[in-house]
């Protein structure tokens, strides 16, 4: 299918032919009739895209800040590295879709196959959204009126957290096409509006539909014209939806607004504003946040709890379904707002025209009713034929055939690019999304991707199977993974609970194939060279593992323990890891206590320290803390034994403090061990042999992470 996608590097914008989207459960699948492309917000990113290093970081300050702490933390070229390749992971544009229901994933009740629907899925011909990202279009609405209703939910929401009531004046600045829906919106709940743009023809739109407005751009006096229209007594509210890096437009809805006013940030603009003008007219300022409550609500959006209704009136899903009310009864007319109806294949020429002509309002694309499904694309030529019987790699055969599950992040910018340098052929890439897969496989050379992790584990061409999913997904994709014959790499962690874990251990005891967690830590020169060091000792050591692991939201997956399994089991498993490839002997006992509760503490995991006992008698301390400063080194390893320390800080340096030949070494640049760890995996994989790592060792570090989590939630 086609995909519209945009280079944040060059701001190109591209016609993709990627894979359909897979079907989740939760969620429903839609093919596209019709997509709005909202013009102030994809102009932006455009814009963005197309300005240099310098443009886009002016544009984006907090990003900067956090580049700046990450030279200070990993060093200048890691963090350089990391920048251009984020830059180089193309954007899917688009969030206003209007379409049919192809099918509904388990758990879905309030659509069926057949229906017409809205959704905040993308530009592309076939989308999946989860059930509460999307309504039911009502008779009598067209597919292209249709296709405005999530941008109005975002004008609506402003209205909302304004609460005009009748007869109320209230001033929209910005005549955009987010600031004429508001217009239609306010004069709908009985007010009286007043328009403010730069744009004469945006202004004679406005009093089309009932307000009134004023040009700006013939030097009127924005706070004089809002003064007049409330009769000299201040307007009762503001609402903002231009976009501009200039404070001017707040600054004046400060101004014009009466005593005890409201003013609401839709748009975008600058924030610098006099408290004088606040302070004596008590003045309250919101900025509105998207399409209402439930928005970047993971709970909500991704696994489909819905807010109760007599507690949250107006959730996403519900202020779609009152503008699609609004216009079923003729009281929202977005007709006037369509300034060019474009078919899907001429976006890439549109979108240029956005950044030239600001005159345009409403575009729409119009997409073939025909069918699209494909889960498949060839990207580079079949790389070879599949055969009856799956590949084998046997001791000194150098073909490792290898399909990738999963192309996030860390995928992207880490692990494939480790996996392409070790010359492995790369067969096919697969993402639930099919638009991730079908980037990675073209910018890194597979022949294949798909949406379908099964075209992956079904094709006998592929021998050895990357797994780089979210965590709840990674046992049972690794079960399959073995039981289809195939070698196995899976990220960490392997398992979230002990039945995850016994179900790889009952497959492992039936393949002779490969497997490997991905504890690339292990596998970093400085802590080879630490072992090696430590290797000599003639006693038990003493190691103390400080891990300044920075925090991540309460709500963010990796924190629900059914996703992501929480910090400890989803990262902590690494830094047990580690002690346990430098004590080289099992663990006999881990005690794990996290901080008490305390008030404002979400969470108290990602505060933790666990203390193992080893059977040489070694006994080492990991201290996770997400509560530091980032200006400490981000991981820190000290060892004591025989009178001699080594400490290693961030996997950049090592020092030696007794040790006769000893004394330090230091690297050019931090390395994790992530290249030599799939280096080594590929090898093994061609030349046979015993695993890189134990099974019983891999069991016991996430034995060891479960321990800790169950003894840490018995604490008061």
């Amino acid at each position: 299918m086609k995909q519209i996608i945009q280079s944040l590097k060059t701001g190109q914008t591209i016609l993709e032919h990627v894979p359909a989207p897979s079907l989740q459960p939760g969620a429903v699948l839609i093919q596209t009739a019709r997509t709005l492309i909202s013009a102030g917000t994809e102009r932006m990113l455009v814009e963005f895209g197309q300005g240099n290093l310098i443009a886009k970081a002016r544009a984006q300050p907090d990003k900067v800040r956090q580049v700046l702490e990450k030279i200070r933390s990993d060093g200048l070229l890691p963090t350089l590295e990391t920048v251009f390749a984020r830059l180089d992971q193309p954007l899917p544009l688009g969030y206003c879709n209007a379409g049919v229901v192809l099918a509904v994933g388990a758990g879905v009740h309030d659509v069926r196959p057949g229906d017409r629907v809205i959704s905040n899925g993308p530009h592309a011909e076939i989308v999946a959204v989860p059930q509460n990202l999307c309504a039911r279009i009502p008779d009598g609405v067209t597919d292209d009126a249709a296709a405005f209703t999530v941008l109005a939910a975002v004008a609506l929401q402003g209205i909302r957290l304004v609460q005009p009531t009748i007869g109320e004046r209230v001033v929209v600045i910005g005549l955009g096409l987010l600031g004429l829906l508001a217009v239609q919106l306010l004069l709908a709940n009985g007010c009286r509006v007043l328009g403010l743009d730069l744009d004469a023809q945006k202004c004679a739109l406005a009093r089309q539909f009932g307000a009134e407005a004023l040009d700006l751009s013939s030097g009127a006096d924005a706070v004089a014209a809002g003064m007049a229209f409330s009769e000299g007594r201040g307007v009762d509210a503001v609402l903002i939806t231009a976009s501009t890096k200039s404070s001017l437009p707040v600054q004046q809805a400060a101004r014009m607004s009466r005593k005890r006013g409201r003013i609401v940030l839709v748009g975008v603009t600058g924030l610098e504003f006099s408290r004088a003008d606040f302070y004596e007219k008590e003045l309250s300022f919101q900025v509105s946040c998207s399409y209402g409550p439930g928005r970047y609500d993971e709970q909500y959006e991704q696994q489909g709890h819905d807010y109760p209704f007599g507690f949250v009136r107006w959730s996403e899903q519900r202020n779609f379904e009152a503008v699609l009310d609004l216009m079923a009864s003729g009281r929202l007319d977005v007709t006037p707002l369509i300034s060019r109806q474009v078919a899907l294949t001429d976006a890439p020429a549109i979108y240029q025209e956005l950044v030239s002509d600001r005159s345009l309002l409403g575009v729409v694309l119009t997409y073939s009713d025909q069918p699209v499904a494909c889960e498949t694309v060839v990207v580079a030529g079949e790389a070879m034929q599949a055969t009856r019987r799956r590949v084998t790699t046997t001791a000194g055969q150098a073909t490792v055939v290898a399909g990738v599950l999963g192309a996030g992040n860390f995928a992207s910018l880490v692990l494939i690019p480790a996996l392409a340098r070790t010359g492995a052929t790369l067969r096919t890439v697969a993402t639930s999304s099919g638009r991730d897969a079908a980037i990675a496989a073209r910018k890194f050379g597979f022949a294949r991707a798909a949406s379908d992790y099964r075209e992956v584990l079904d094709d006998p061409a592929i021998n050895t199977v990357f797994i780089a999913t979210r965590h709840n997904s990674h046992a049972r994709l690794v079960v399959e993974a073995l039981s289809a014959g195939t070698h196995v790499f899976v990220e960490k962690p392997l398992a979230l609970n002990r039945d995850e874990l016994s179900a790889i251990d009952v497959a492992q005891q039936a393949t002779a194939s490969q497997l490997l967690v991905g504890f690339n830590r292990r596998f970093a020169p400085l802590a080879v060279q630490m072992r090696r060091l430590l290797a000599t000792r003639s006693e038990p050591l003493s190691l103390i593992y400080t891990v300044n692991a920075g925090t991540i939201p309460a709500n963010h997956w990796t924190q629900d323990a059914a996703i992501g399994g929480g910090r400890i089991i989803g990262e902590g498993c690494h830094f047990v890891d580690l002690l346990r490839f430098l004590v080289g002997h099992p663990i006999r006992e881990v005690v794990a206590r996290s901080m008490g509760s305390a008030p404002g503490l979400a969470v108290r995991e990602d505060k933790m320290t666990l203390t193992i006992r080893f059977a040489d008698g070694s006994l080492g301390s990991v201290h996770y803390f997400a509560n530091g400063s980032k200006q400490f080194p981000k991981e820190r390893v000290e060892a004591f034994s025989g009178g001699r320390i080594l400490v290693l800080d961030n996997f950049q340096r090592l020092r030696g403090y007794g040790w006769p030949i000893f004394s330090g070494q230091r690297l050019w640049r931090q390395d994790k061990g992530h290249n030599a760890e799939v280096a080594a995996f590929v090898g093994r994989v061609q030349q046979g042999g015993e695993w890189l790592v134990s099974w019983e060792e891999m069991r016991e570090v996430s034995e060891a992470t479960f321990s800790a989590v169950e003894q840490s939630a018995m604490l008061p």
